[in-house]
């Protein structure tokens, strides 16, 4: 049972951290013709932050990319887990809202960002996290 845990928790942890890496990737348009690109992005964050001034947009941007990427470099080489995982859930919940209220409750729920979220928050509820660096560096 413990084996099958940790393989789910792994899994979670992995499949958040392609979530994050993928949409950083599609900005920059790493992902070829199926690429959103960084103008594309940055309209989108302006949609979605409807409620707040147009200008805010870029630097909004900017901000979500570096707190993404970091949060799934974070978890794909798994190290401080508990805390990515933690920034994860909250970010992906502000995002949610965010949507909700320039969008509609639906967008967020086709999109499943709660569901992100809420895998965030219960991955930054485990105890420990096996193959992880942190658990390569701590037994060194």
């Amino acid at each position: 049972m413990k084996t099958q845990q940790d393989t789910a928790v792994f899994l979670l942890r992995i499949t958040l951290a392609a979530g994050f890496l993928s949409a950083v990737a599609s900005r920059l348009n790493l992902w070829g013709s199926h690429s959103s690109g960084w103008q594309n992005f940055v309209h989108y964050t302006a949609e979605t932050n409807s409620f707040l001034p147009q200008s805010w947009a870029s630097a909004i941007a900017v901000l979500s990319t570096i707190t993404e990427l970091s949060t799934g470099i974070l978890l794909l080489i798994g190290y401080q887990v508990k805390r990515a995982a933690w920034w994860a859930s909250i970010l992906t919940l502000l995002f949610a809202i965010a949507m909700s209220i320039s969008f509609g409750i639906k967008e967020p729920l086709d999109y499943s960002v709660f569901v992100f979220s809420a895998g965030g928050f219960l991955l930054s509820t485990f105890p420990h996290y096996k193959w992880t660096l942190e658990q390569l560096l701590h037994q060194s």
